[in-house]
């Protein structure tokens, strides 16, 4: 086999690149069989097939993906975009549409934006830059330019998350406001006549305490505690939130709606801190249904997503359009269930 690379005169360092050229010398053919092999390996015999793929496995040889992509028109890149990577409400739905996508050859471009929407705009203006076939992103709120850039793209949008009558593309997702107002039902239907609210910094979750708020007012007649954490769900903001309620806005008794399992989890070690019993003295509901919920001491009530399906709907919605084989709807609501435990 003839020497692919030369090495320098310090360390032995190989340079030099293979390239398409250096594949067709190892296999015998010429750099356009190289090339059809790789666009469509039925154009060529099964031994010369053979021996492309030898070269490629020797050489270590990577195709351009941005050239196959300029002849065929595809770049087999999706695009997610989610707010937090270490939060797993996001991470499960990407972990699943991830799965969902590389079952039919597509790969994942993946960014984390925060939760500013000039910061999404930003990454939006990157990823299309790169050409992906499609993007998900997560939540239904973007800035305008935004909204432009991905109407003029010509490509599937699917937004997750969340739902609206006027997608950009396509939403998989759930009405936060409905969840929102399903707690405050469940509150008042089993006697509360107090409540409380815990918030992260996201519009999302503030929708939800506003629902709630609302509809707790509506049929208790009963201002509801709020406690709004300046930055994102932590065990220590839930803590610091129930700190608050009891000790600065005089909460003494009644349910208390937190917008992720997580802060729910901080306001019962803060509990247990203070020998209060939940329930008893106070109750709790979290929300999202993460993997410890059930395994919390007193088990936490809270709001259950099916991730899993979130994830897989919308790479399903996707797919439908990029081979065009259906229309997916441009709405697809996956409802939400509260999961009663001892906690409330």
């Amino acid at each position: 086999m003839e020497n692919l690379r030369t090495r320098g005169a310090r360390g032995g360092q190989a340079s030099g690149r293979v390239t398409m050229a250096t594949v067709g010398r190892i296999a015998g053919v010429s750099q356009v069989t190289v090339s059809r092999a790789l666009s469509d390996p039925s154009k060529v015999s099964a031994l010369t097939l053979k021996k492309i793929e030898d070269a490629i496995k020797a050489t270590g040889f990577v195709p351009n993906a941005i050239a196959g992509a300029l002849a065929s028109q595809q770049s087999h890149l999706i695009s997610a975009l989610i707010p937090s990577l270490t939060n797993v409400v996001y991470s499960s739905v990407v972990k699943s549409f991830s799965q969902r996508m590389r079952e039919f050859g597509y790969q994942i471009l993946l960014s984390e934006t925060g939760f500013d929407l000039t910061e999404e705009e930003v990454f939006v203006s990157g990823h299309l830059s790169r050409q992906p076939d499609a993007v998900l992103l997560t939540g239904i709120q973007h800035s305008a330019q935004t909204r432009r850039m991905l109407l003029g793209a010509g490509i599937p949008i699917v937004e997750v998350w969340d739902i609206t009558a006027s997608p950009i593309d396509m939403c998989v997702g759930f009405s936060h406001a409905d969840a929102g107002r399903a707690v405050a039902d469940f509150a008042t239907d089993i006697g509360f006549a107090f409540a409380a609210t815990v918030t992260a910094n996201d519009e999302r979750a503030k929708l939800r305490r506003d629902s709630f708020t609302s509809r707790f007012l509506q049929k208790e007649g009963q201002s509801v505690f709020a406690h709004d954490c300046p930055g994102a769900s932590s065990m220590g903001a839930g803590r610091a939130a129930l700190a608050d309620l009891l000790d600065n806005q005089g909460l003494k008794s009644g349910i208390i709606f937190c917008s992720s399992d997580v802060l729910a989890q901080g306001l019962l070690i803060e509990a247990h801190a203070r020998g209060l019993k939940i329930p008893g003295d106070l109750s709790l509901v979290g929300f999202g249904d993460q993997e410890f919920a059930a395994d919390l001491e007193p088990p936490l009530t809270t709001v259950s997503i099916d991730h899993d399906l979130l994830g897989k709907t919308a790479a399903d919605a996707i797919l439908a359009r990029i081979k065009g084989t259906e229309t997916p709807p441009s709405v697809t609501d996956l409802g939400f269930e509260i999961v009663r435990r001892i906690s409330a």
